[in-house]
């Protein structure tokens, strides 16, 4: 499997969906705990078509929510990625679905560093933006810790709810 991701943190390996992962797609996001705050589980077909979605914004992006992978025993941690939000001013939603046998590991801190560093590397990302239910209250920690300044709130429509919003700058080049 080692071969197949396209990031790699002390822990994780990151690679792409593939149409074969039905199976991981229903345990992420058809998990009560996991879309507890981003409008509940998903059914089966409404899991595939979040995977064929994920699979079609990496060939026109370059970048999805890449399913992450524990390196020490190749158990599936999540997702952690990008989605287009302003793709024409370079700026990139961040977001990080981890299951419950993983919380409170630090994972999701760990694989979204990297991410960030793809983004503002390989990607030339300006900014990143990311939001969370109000609700959510270890998301906005996570945000928080990882950089991200608040900005006015967003309508998220899977929830109907206004979402707290942060936005976080690439860093400026040193000369």
């Amino acid at each position: 499997m080692a071969g197949d991701f396209v990031l790699v943190s002390d822990r994780l390996g990151f690679r792409r969906w593939r149409p074969d992962d039905l199976e991981l797609a229903v345990a992420l996001w058809g998990d009560p705990q996991v879309t507890a705050f981003i409008g509940g589980p998903a059914s089966p077909t409404a899991a595939g078509a979040r995977l064929a979605a994920e699979i079609a914004t990496e060939g026109e992006f370059g970048f999805q929510y890449w399913p992450i992978f524990q390196l020490s025993d190749g158990g599936h941690v999540g997702c952690c990625g990008l989605r287009p939000y302003r793709p024409a001013e370079r700026i990139h939603e961040l977001g990080v679905h981890i299951r419950p046998a993983y919380w409170r590991r630090g994972l999701a801190v760990e694989g979204a560093r990297a991410v960030i560093a793809h983004a503002f590397g390989s990607l030339e990302a300006r900014a990143l933006f990311a939001g969370h239910n109000p609700d959510n209250q270890a998301s906005r920690a996570l945000l928080e810790k990882l950089g991200f300044r608040y900005t006015p709130d967003e309508l998220y429509p899977p929830t109907g709810l206004l979402h707290p919003s942060y936005r976080l700058e690439a860093p400026t080049p040193v000369f």
